[in-house]
């Protein structure tokens, strides 16, 4: 069993993530910036209020934590870069005691075919620009960490990335996305939360990032 504790945890991801973890019977912290988002969380969670921006809430929580799981976002492209310092702060302030970090990546850092980022292909929309921006810049800081910070980037695909159906089944892949037999990345939101607790239960990726498709 391990002590996980799910900043963002009142989003789409964030909650199945914390269903997904606690019905394997881990220790879930559910992180919200108000404890009223998290009204309705399942057996074996418990509920906490705290900025993932904010170091003396962040250190706190992770003194009692293995795993740190951030799956916060906005359209502010600096919240992604802060919570990402924030946490290797706290991490890095515990010593060797301290947890790892999983971050809820986005997909328009993976590559296309040609070898470029989604983001820098033609036609990626405008409106979602501010949210990849702070996605990219986040994976960047992660790789620019020193030692004493493990951490882990899941990159889910850069279109088909929608609330679905469990069925405990991916593929998983590096800087591309993962293509089904029709040419598209797909996964739901429920298999992405598979992918990330089996990652915390059985890390293969420490200091990289990778992907999950079907």
């Amino acid at each position: 069993m391990s002590r996980i504790t799910v900043f963002g945890a009142a989003g789409k991801a964030g909650s199945r993530i914390v269903a997904e973890a606690a019905a394997r019977g881990h220790r879930v912290t559910a992180v919200a910036r108000t404890l009223d988002k998290l009204t309705a969380l399942p057996d074996g969670a418990q509920a906490a209020a705290a900025d993932a921006t904010d170091l003396e809430s962040v250190a706190r929580l992770a003194k009692d934590a293995d795993v740190l799981v951030l799956t916060v976002g906005g359209p502010d492209a600096a919240l992604y870069t802060d919570a990402v310092a924030t946490a290797a702060s706290a991490v890095r302030n515990l010593g060797p005691a301290g947890p790892r970090i999983l971050h809820m990546g986005g997909g328009a850092g993976l590559l296309t075919e040609q070898g470029v980022r989604f983001f820098d292909a033609p036609g990626f929309p405008e409106e979602f620009k501010p949210y990849a921006i702070g996605q990219i810049r986040a994976l960047d800081a992660y790789l620019a960490l020193d030692d004493g910070v493990t951490w882990t980037y899941l990159s889910p695909p850069p279109v088909h990335f929608a609330p679905g159906e469990r069925t405990g089944h991916y593929r998983t892949g590096l800087d591309r996305p993962v293509l089904g037999d029709d040419g598209q990345a797909r996964i739901s939101y429920e298999d992405y939360a598979v992918a990330l607790v089996d990652e915390i239960e059985n890390p293969r990726h420490l200091n990289r990032r990778f992907t999950v498709g079907y």
